[in-house]
């Protein structure tokens, strides 16, 4: 069983206060085959929400041990990633899946970093827009290197599969935004 697979065993046998250890044998944890005949005997949707649980704890580790130079919080690193243009600071709440008062409160921090400036909306005076300065961009750039490199590693996936997995990806990001983020957040503007 690839080690991806290993909160399965979680999931499946375990509790909450148990870790699984690949390489340790620990009351009546599955071995390794055991493990992936299991896996495979699941529903497609399950497997899917295994897997996609499973890169999301790995990715979220790999994430945390590669942000310390200077340490940024997860909302700042995906905001300074949403920035790929001026935004407005209720759209990028509804695209970060956050409430607007953490996009601003991140936003503020960022500013003092000098990673984001805020400007006015040519189309609206009224509204102000967040963007990236030079070394905001200069960060964006890092941390899409990274992470390029981290979802290659976690998921174990090749070109040709990371190109389906993120349109795949993208069709259930956008369904989410239509249909699955809490009400308060689809009023964002």
């Amino acid at each position: 069983m690839p080690k991806q697979h290993a909160h399965l065993l979680l999931f499946l046998k375990g509790s909450e206060n148990e870790v699984y250890r690949p390489d340790a044998t620990i009351g009546n944890a599955m071995s390794l085959d055991e493990s992936d005949n299991a896996f495979q005997t699941l529903t497609p949707e399950i497997r899917a929400i295994m897997g996609v649980f499973a890169l999301y704890w790995k990715l979220d580790d790999s994430i945390e041990k590669m942000n310390d130079d200077p340490k940024l919080t997860k909302m700042e690193c995906r905001m300074i990633i949403w920035l790929e243009r001026p935004s407005r600071m209720g759209l990028l709440a509804q695209m970060m899946l956050a409430v607007p008062s953490t996009v601003t409160a991140t936003a503020d921090s960022l500013e003092a970093q000098g990673y984001v400036q805020r400007s006015r909306d040519p189309q609206d005076r009224r509204a102000w827009l967040l963007e990236l300065t030079e070394s905001g961009w200069k960060r964006r750039h890092e941390m899409e290197h990274l992470a390029s490199e981290m979802f290659r590693d976690s998921s174990g996936l090749n070109d040709e599969e990371t190109l389906i997995f993120s349109e795949l990806a993208g069709k259930v990001y956008d369904n989410v935004l239509r249909t699955g983020v809490p009400e308060g957040l689809k009023t964002c503007n």
